[in-house]
């Protein structure tokens, strides 16, 4: 029995066997394209769509792709949107390639979607720009991310200037900040991460395959190049499978430091909701709502947090003259620890009962308070910060005084560290028969 005869295919002689590995090869390079979350289509001259994966398709609102080939953007999109990408593509028809250009769309819901698109000029086998190729990674969650952000900042502005607690709201904004500085970081990762993406690859090998269409199993059997594609894509495949789990890696961790941010305000919005309002209140959670509003700070220097909690009973007082109080307080003796200049910088909180009263102490071991400054203190004006105002802690006192109890201070010395105590009268409890 003689073998099957060879084909000549594009004027080359391919085998049965090299003609069924090119139909696999094939096969393999459109599996990918097909299964990359990212949309990867093509464009002749005319920005008639030539090719568009199942990713490409959706955001068309085409349920297969011979829906969309043969169609422009003026088809598939509000004119002010094609419009856009008409001159895009004209540019790229030009030989100017866009790489890694931030552009939307309205999706079927009417929401916005924001993509991160680069788009190659696709050559015939003469050199001749035919059409274009390109590839679009959705960056929405990143756009919506950002513009919560902004939202949130406008927000606490607004509740902070309504519910008049200045010193709060110094806290947080503070707080904030420091967590913006860790979002910026994951943003900047996860952009420097997209810039360096191999994404625009894909673009390329596919340029590659269009510019010897009429040769393609001779290019794929023969052209050294054509030999090393079907590697090149099996390591670029791993390689993008790679990129895509660390972007999401970075991507959840930004999410979850704007919740943090989310946290901040919604505590903060729950302080300023019933000023003048006493209520029975747990001296733990004043306490964990005040070192919420100033963890990011201590975190960013390295400052420890030990906590001696008794069981005390409630306390009846305004909650947001307690949180001013000890947001002012902590927010000192982060400051104190931070000027220190030690290593080991360290805040003890507690809460314990006093007589009839419940004490919340916060303590540092940071630069300390000189003896001749222990009567100053609290009086209005007076501060050793450079940019202080001396309000503070002059605020807190009345404050303590208005809630029927008492702010102190002690401290053995300079570089001693300091204990300021916020005292407190319990709840009564009414007798019953």
């Amino acid at each position: 029995m003689n073998p099957p005869a060879s084909k000549v295919i594009n004027g080359a002689d391919v085998s049965p066997a090299r003609t069924a590995e090119i139909s696999h090869e094939q096969l393999l390079l459109r599996t990918l394209i097909d299964n990359l979350p990212d949309c990867i289509y093509a464009k002749d001259a005319t920005g008639r769509k030539t090719m568009a994966n199942p990713a490409d398709l959706k955001n068309l609102r085409c349920k297969t792709e011979a829906e969309a080939v043969g169609k422009s953007d003026f088809d598939l999109f509000p004119r002010e949107i094609a419009e856009q990408f008409w001159a895009d593509d004209q540019r790229v028809i030009q030989g100017q390639p866009v790489i890694n250009r931030e552009e939307f769309f309205l999706d079927e819901q009417g929401r916005k979607r924001w993509l991160l698109t680069s788009k190659l000029p696709l050559h015939d086998p003469d050199g001749k720009i035919v059409g274009l190729v390109g590839i679009g990674r959705d960056i929405t969650a990143r756009k919506e991310a950002e513009a919560k952000l902004e939202e949130a900042h406008k927000q606490l502005l607004e509740v902070s200037r309504q519910a008049g607690m200045s010193e709060v709201a110094t806290s947080v904004l503070h707080n904030v900040g420091n967590v913006l500085n860790s979002v910026n970081v994951s943003s900047s990762l996860i952009s420097e991460k997209i810039r360096a993406s191999k994404v625009p690859n894909i673009a390329k090998a596919v340029s590659l395959m269009r510019a010897h269409e009429s040769d393609l199993a001779g290019f794929l059997a023969n052209d050294p190049k054509g030999k090393q594609l079907l590697d090149y894509l099996s390591n670029l495949a791993v390689h993008l499978a790679q990129e895509q789990e660390e972007i999401l890696s970075e991507a959840g961790s930004l999410a979850k430091k704007i919740m943090h941010i989310k946290e901040i305000v919604a505590m903060q919005q729950s302080y300023a909701k019933s000023p003048g309002i006493r209520e029975s209140l747990s001296g733990a959670d004043l306490m964990e709502d005040a070192v919420g509003m100033n963890i990011g700070s201590m975190e960013r220097h390295h400052i420890k947090v030990v906590r001696e909690y008794a069981a005390v009973p409630p306390i009846l007082a305004e909650k947001h003259k307690v949180l001013q109080i000890l947001v002012n307080v902590i927010r000192n003796a982060k400051y104190a620890c931070d000027n220190s200049g030690r290593e080991d910088k360290q805040i003890t909180l507690r809460i314990a009962n006093g007589d009839h009263t419940v004490k919340i102490s916060v303590a540092d071991n940071g630069v300390g308070i000189p003896a001749e400054n222990m009567t100053r203190i609290f009086n209005l004006g007076f501060t050793t910060k450079k940019n202080g105002h001396g309000f503070g802690l002059h605020s807190g006192a009345l404050a303590a005084k208005e809630l029927g109890g008492k702010l102190a201070a002690f401290s053995e010395g300079p570089d001693r560290g300091a204990t300021f105590t916020l005292e407190l009268p319990v709840q009564k409890t009414t007798a019953t028969a």
